[in-house]
């Protein structure tokens, strides 16, 4: 089953896959609806309240937004609401904005033809899995060649448990391990830095067990693992 709110702990990584799929699936369409679905997205970046899971904005700003006038955000808005990607939750009276909804299990379920060409990684996610998919099934971008071997010289229980890694999944050490560094240690927890916030989030949702497995192999007090991107 689709997710309907972005909530929990995988609410990051369900934003960033919902605005792609919304992305993806506008490339492939005629202009007038690539148009239209780039004109929800900046919406929806710039004014969803994702934790109320609504949309209250004024027609006159939205028209700000998006460089046209107040008649063609009503025009617009309707047809999101005719596509099924919208939907009111309050109608706006005496003054009042209107309240919208995103209906997240239709845009991700009119997109998913295009799920695929995005990536197994995110087709997985959007499957509804549970588990980790398997190492050679995740692409994040083509890699070249193997990443080296960690250097232990600092003796950090980082540097050992990267090397752990990279001896048991060298594939998956190169694609998303090889590039976290550490950043810091206060007790338990460890802090790594990630090279992006979308490696970050991908690191967090599929990971971050199997890092806490091999930093504990190395050094039974890490209790909390934090990836920042």
């Amino acid at each position: 089953m689709l997710a309907s709110k972005p909530v929990g702990r995988n609410a990051s990584a369900l934003k960033y896959d919902l605005l792609t799929v919304m992305g993806a699936y506008a490339l492939s369409q005629e202009k007038g609806r690539q148009r239209l679905v780039l004109r929800l997205m900046t919406l929806v970046t710039a004014r969803y309240n994702w934790t109320r899971d609504e949309l209250a904005v004024g027609q006159r700003e939205i028209a700000r937004l998006w460089a046209v006038d107040e008649r063609t955000v009503k025009r617009e808005m309707a047809k999101l609401r005719a596509m099924g990607w919208l939907k009111v939750k309050r109608q706006g009276a005496r003054g009042r904005v209107s309240e919208y909804g995103l209906c997240i299990e239709r845009i991700l379920e009119d997109g998913r033809s295009r799920w695929a060409d995005v990536g197994p990684d995110l087709e997985h996610r959007l499957s509804g899995a549970d588990s980790e998919p398997p190492p050679d099934k995740v692409v994040p971008l083509p890699v070249r060649s193997r990443a080296e071997a960690p250097d232990l010289s600092d003796g950090t229980e980082w540097s050992l448990a990267q090397a752990l890694l990279h001896a048991e999944e060298p594939g998956l050490y190169s694609s998303w391990i090889a590039g976290l560094r550490r950043r810091g240690r206060a007790g338990g927890r460890l802090t790594l830095a990630a090279p992006s916030r979308f490696h970050a989030t991908y690191v967090n949702t599929h990971l971050l067990s199997r890092l806490r497995e091999a930093c504990r192999a190395v050094d039974a007090g890490v209790d909390e693992i934090v990836v920042e991107g």
